[in-house]
């Protein structure tokens, strides 16, 4: 017996984040900074601990669309190339500090151009903030780079994907509301990186259904899935000891199509009723391929050690069921084997066994 994990001991564990927004995650003393050197007068409050009650009770609405609607005041304070690369440089800097070695953060190039900056600067300086961020508190981030799916934009987004990915954008996402728009929309930007041998993810099974799952994989050919909790409604005789697996959700857990799931968000969004409801729990039991990770740190008032310990108070799981979903998403990410093999084994592997050695220690 190890215990029970901590948020403190968590906190100390070498954690991967997949499935976190760049937009989602500022400083509220960043975003007062910027709007004030950008003349933006759109902010509910300049005082930055009122600012950060606004976003999480904004956010806390059971509504996707408006959650979504929080996004106005970060996009607005984020569009030059010194904002843009403080916001990823703190981004690197916060998730080092929770203990963070390896992270995806995706943002859409599109939504930063409003005064004058291309596609290109745009990337250009988010990649030289996690670079320098990087750099100076030891993690490694990729980007992923967001086409919005109420757009006509996505096949210009693929391409910078492919243009940039050699230099630190390892992969592609559609994100914005499901409903009514559908990932089939974008079907020539998915043909176009499969031809690319490039990564992409897409955002499916949140606010919209099956169908949305079913398109991302089978049509489109998606990677991951961001999200994927409504593949339970593929799930019959849930609370029995022997749940069905339907033909889709046998497909996902078959195939290891990694989910990138996001219990808080989720919580807000409406797509689950509570922590303790969350189909986080259904899932890892079956050993589908379950990640864990934080959408929006700001809005949705969370850290990735404070969405492991809500599982852990909610689930009782321990350090063996942390490890395995960290492990998941050090398999899953979109950078090279031989850098995951060396994460899993040199990082992970070592940093969760000296955190249950030393549980052992301090119950013996």
């Amino acid at each position: 017996m190890t215990g029970q994990p901590t948020l403190e001991a968590i906190r100390r564990a070498p954690k991967v984040l997949l499935h976190d927004h760049l937009d989602g995650g500022l400083r509220p003393e960043t975003i007062v900074d910027l709007a004030r050197d950008a003349g933006y007068d759109g902010l509910p409050t300049t005082d930055p601990g009122n600012l950060r009650t606004w976003f999480t009770e904004a956010s806390d609405s059971g509504s996707l669309e408006r959650y979504l609607e929080t996004f106005q005041h970060t996009v607005g304070v984020m569009q030059s190339q010194e904002a843009l690369r403080r916001v990823a440089y703190e981004c690197a800097e916060d998730l080092a500090k929770d203990g963070v070695v390896y992270a995806e953060v995706r943002y859409a190039p599109e939504l930063h151009t409003r005064t004058g900056l291309s596609l290109d600067q745009v990337v250009e300086a988010v990649l030289e903030g996690f670079a320098e961020g990087g750099r100076d508190h030891g993690i490694r981030v990729g980007t992923l780079v967001t086409a919005m799916r109420h757009q006509a934009r996505s096949m210009e987004i693929a391409e910078l994907a492919v243009r940039y990915r050699d230099a630190g954008v390892v992969g592609f996402d559609i994100a914005g509301a499901e409903a009514g728009y559908p990932p089939t929309r974008h079907l020539d930007a998915f043909e176009y990186l499969q031809r690319e041998n490039a990564h992409f993810t897409i955002h499916a099974g949140e606010a919209f259904g099956l169908p949305s799952i079913w398109q991302a994989i089978q049509w489109c050919g998606a990677d991951r899935l961001g999200h994927g909790v409504r593949i339970v409604d593929d799930i019959t005789d849930r609370d029995s000891a022997a749940p069905v697996l339907g033909r889709l959700a046998a497909y996902v857990r078959d195939k290891r199509i990694p989910l990138e799931m996001c219990p808080t968000s989720n919580v807000q969004t409406g797509a689950a009723k509570s922590i303790a409801e969350h189909p986080i729990g259904l899932l890892r039991r079956l050993h589908f391929r379950v990640t864990v990770n934080t959408d929006n740190r700001l809005m949705s008032g969370v850290s990735l050690s404070e969405e492991f310990a809500k599982l852990v108070a909610a689930f009782g799981y321990g350090w063996d069921d942390l490890q395995w979903f960290t492990v998941n998403a050090m398999k899953s990410a979109f950078i090279g084997f031989d850098e995951r093999l060396e994460l899993i084994n040199g990082v992970i592997k070592p940093g969760f066994a000296q955190l249950k050695w030393t549980g052992t220690r301090t119950l013996t």
